[in-house]
């Protein structure tokens, strides 16, 4: 039994244990399940496209701050007066946030747009500075 599940050389039932209960503190593989990202670069801007299924538009919140885009989901179910379900446990509840290092951008040229559970974000890229002479004349 011990060699099945163990076949595995860097495998650790222990460690495997502790991931699975707590995965943010350890950060085992599930440490980042919420809010995957894909950041595809073009000439101008920076496209992300955010992971938020289940999530309502009025549930997603974008903020930019010192050159961090910060993306934050609040989902909260609401119960219903009067109306009694037979639940055991319910968890359609969740909050989630991630930082996004973008540099110096206008907060008016992020765009974002939420379609199908995922949020498309374009960050423009900054304006390349032009190299100025540092050649200094001598009077």
């Amino acid at each position: 039994m011990k060699h099945d599940m163990t076949r595995r050389s860097d495998y650790d039932f222990f460690d495997e244990a502790m991931n699975s209960f707590f995965p943010a503190f350890y950060g085992g593989r599930q440490a980042q399940k919420y809010m995957r990202t894909d950041i595809k670069e073009t000439d101008d801007a920076y496209l992300m496209e955010v992971e938020i299924p289940g999530a309502d538009k009025k549930d997603i919140r974008l903020d930019l701050n010192d050159g961090y885009l910060n993306i934050s989901v609040s989902k909260n179910e609401k119960e219903e007066g009067g109306k009694k379900d037979n639940y055991i446990r319910r968890e359609r509840s969740y909050s989630c946030s991630r930082s996004y290092y973008v540099g110096d951008v206008a907060k008016e040229d992020v765009k974002a747009k939420y379609d199908n559970g995922i949020l498309h974000v374009t960050i423009p890229k900054e304006a390349a500075k032009k190299e100025e002479e540092s050649h200094i004349e001598i009077e």
